[in-house]
C-alpha cells in the first residue's frame, strides 16, 4: 500500500513504424530519470505510431516490445505502460473446412501495463477511430480493465475512448485514469477540455500522454500531455511540440478526503452499459 504515487509520462516524436528506434529513445529517456518513480506512461502505439497497417508491425504478447517493457519494469522497479499493436491467432470451428478450424489473425490496439514483477495486465481499445478506418483493421475490446498497483486502482483507456464519458464513468471507484493517445493538433483543444472533464466528473486523478511530430500521413501532433487532479487542476503539463516528460506525485489520501467531503460520486445516476 502506497499513499503517494510518483508518476511520469513521456511525450515523444514517434518514428513511423520503427519500433527499435522508438524503444531506444524511450529507454534513453527512462535512464535519465533522476528521482524515484512508481509508474511510467508512454503514448498510444508508442513503438510504431498510429498505423492502419498492423500486418507490417504487429507483435505477439511474447514479442520483443513486451520483453523490453518487462526488462525496464524490473530494472527501475516501476510499472510501465502504453499501447502497441498486438496480433493474436484466433481459431474458429468451420463446417466448410472438413470440420477443421479456420485460423485468422486478429489485430488489437492494446494497452499493456507491466508490473515491476513482470506480471502483465491489458486493455483493448473499445472505441475504434472510424474516421481513420481503425474499425476496419483492429478488433475492438468489450470490457474495461481495473489495475491494482501499490494500493491504487487504475483504469486505462486509449485515445478516442476519451470522447465517451459513459465508458470512463467512475462506478468502480478507481483512483487514477490513464489516457494514452495519438491526438492530432487540429483537435487539441478537445483533448485538453475532455481530460479536464473526465477528471472533474469522476473525481479522479488523470494523466493524458500524447505524441508530437508528424506521421507518414502528414498528420501533426502537438503533444499537450497533462496530469490533473480531481478538480481538473493541472499538476504538470508540457508546452506544445515539446519532447519531454510530465511528472507529479499523486496523493491518494487527499483525493479520498475530497471525495468524502463533497460526495459527488454518491449522487450519480444509476444505469448499465449495453455492449
Amino acid at each position: 500500500m502506497k499513499n503517494e504515487l510518483n508518476i511520469v509520462g513521456i511525450q515523444a516524436e514517434l518514428v513511423w513504424q520503427n519500433s527499435k528506434q522508438n524503444i531506444s529513445f524511450f529507454e534513453e529517456q527512462i535512464k535519465r530519470l533522476k528521482t524515484p518513480v512508481d509508474l511510467i506512461v508512454l503514448p498510444e502505439m508508442y513503438s510504431t505510431g498510429f498505423t492502419m497497417h498492423p500486418e507490417e508491425v504487429a507483435e505477439q504478447m511474447d514479442g520483443f516490445t513486451i520483453s523490453w517493457m518487462q526488462k525496464i519494469a524490473l530494472e527501475k522497479q516501476a510499472a510501465i505502460c502504453g499501447s502497441l499493436v498486438i496480433s493474436e491467432t484466433i481459431e474458429t470451428p468451420s463446417s466448410k473446412n472438413n470440420g477443421n478450424a479456420l485460423t485468422t489473425n486478429n489485430y488489437y490496439n492494446r494497452f499493456v501495463f507491466v508490473h515491476p514483477s513482470g506480471a502483465i495486465q491489458t486493455y483493448d481499445k473499445r472505441h475504434s477511430f472510424t474516421l481513420a478506418g481503425e474499425d476496419k483493421v483492429y478488433s475492438a475490446g468489450n470490457q474495461r480493465t481495473l489495475i491494482e498497483y501499490k494500493g491504487w486502482k487504475i483504469c486505462p483507456f486509449i485515445c478516442y475512448d476519451l470522447r465517451f464519458p459513459v465508458w470512463s464513468r467512475n462506478n468502480n471507484q478507481y483512483d487514477l485514469l490513464i489516457y494514452v493517445a495519438n491526438w492530432p493538433t487540429t483537435r487539441i483543444k478537445a483533448w485538453e477540455s475532455l481530460l479536464k472533464a473526465r477528471a472533474i466528473e469522476n473525481m479522479s486523478y488523470v494523466i493524458g500522454v500524447n505524441r508530437t511530430g508528424r506521421d507518414k500521413n502528414n498528420y501533426a501532433y502537438s503533444g499537450n500531455s497533462l496530469i490533473l487532479d480531481s478538480f481538473g487542476e493541472i499538476l504538470s503539463d508540457l508546452e506544445k511540440n515539446t519532447i519531454g516528460i510530465v511528472s507529479a506525485t499523486l496523493d491518494k489520501a487527499q483525493q479520498e478526503v475530497t471525495r468524502a467531503q463533497l460526495g459527488f460520486l454518491k449522487d450519480m445516476d444509476s444505469f448499465q452499459i449495453s455492449l
